[in-house]
């Protein structure tokens, strides 16, 4: 795999999975959204075909990580970093694009989240907290509980990934697995879909405490997005809790890594 491969692949694939990811918890939050208040499992369901989506799209250009843990659970299970730098770059890049286009789906929503002076446009009603959308929030703000909570949730991403993939690949590079017209890490479509599956499995036991980052690359682009955006009325981007969606996944992934490769 060339370089080129892997950045755009991981581009597009993770701007895939952020304008479904995104796009469904704005369709869930947003007033004047048919899916408003549709609920948690709505969410979980739709990373979980965000995912599906970005990984089948990308796994032939770059084998479909579409997040810096996996990257760096697998560089840890193969001893291979020289390609590390161009997934998070290419991934970083994608979770921005794909937060942008959630934006432009939802762009009316956004503007009649809050009535604007002099405008007819919009509810009376207090506006609707924003940063969701794009980032994790916690319920509760306990920075070491929040970290546990994503760490742990991370290894139950990776460390299952692993031992899926462990099977179906050989090493060229980082992504390991990718043959010319194949799926990339995962051998198979069947593969694609468990680990989608997976994603939804993790939201639903695990994501209740912090909304289940789990992917550097998901909280940190879209939050960058959400603090330059002119959404009226948007509120906090919450920088000072930034930095554990961040660290968290990335502990978990490392540990995902050593973990598969003591057992496996």
């Amino acid at each position: 795999m060339s370089n080129g491969d892997i950045f755009f692949g991981e581009l597009i694939g993770t701007a895939i999975l952020i304008l479904f990811g995104a796009g469904v918890c704005a369709a869930v939050t947003l007033r004047f959204s048919k899916a408003r208040a549709a609920g948690w499992v709505v969410i979980a369901f739709g990373w979980g075909f965000g995912v599906l989506a970005g990984a089948y799209t990308a796994a032939p250009l770059s084998g479909g990580h579409l997040n810096p843990a996996v990257t760096f659970g697998i560089a840890i299970d193969t001893g291979v970093w020289e390609k590390v730098w161009v997934y998070v770059l290419g991934q970083m890049a994608g979770a921005m694009i794909g937060a942008v286009l959630a934006y432009l789906v939802y762009f009316a929503q956004f503007r009649a989240n809050v009535r604007q002076t002099g405008t007819t446009e919009g509810t009376l009603d207090e506006p609707v907290p924003t940063l969701g959308i794009f980032s994790t929030i916690p319920e509760i703000r306990n920075p070491v509980a929040n970290l546990v909570t994503e760490i742990l949730a991370t290894i139950a991403l990776v460390l299952p990934l692993l031992a899926l993939v462990g099977n179906n690949r050989h090493v060229e590079g980082i992504g390991i697995g990718l043959v010319p017209g194949a799926e990339g890490i995962y051998g198979s479509g069947i593969a694609i879909l468990l680990v989608a599956l997976l994603v939804v499995g993790i939201g639903l036991s695990l994501g209740g405490p912090t909304g289940y980052a789990i992917n550097p690359a998901r909280d940190l682009g879209p939050r960058i997005i959400h603090s330059v955006l002119p959404i009226p009325n948007k509120g906090t981007s919450d920088w000072g809790y930034s930095w554990i969606p961040v660290a968290g996944p990335l502990i978990g992934g490392v540990l995902g890594g050593l973990i598969y490769n003591a057992a496996f």
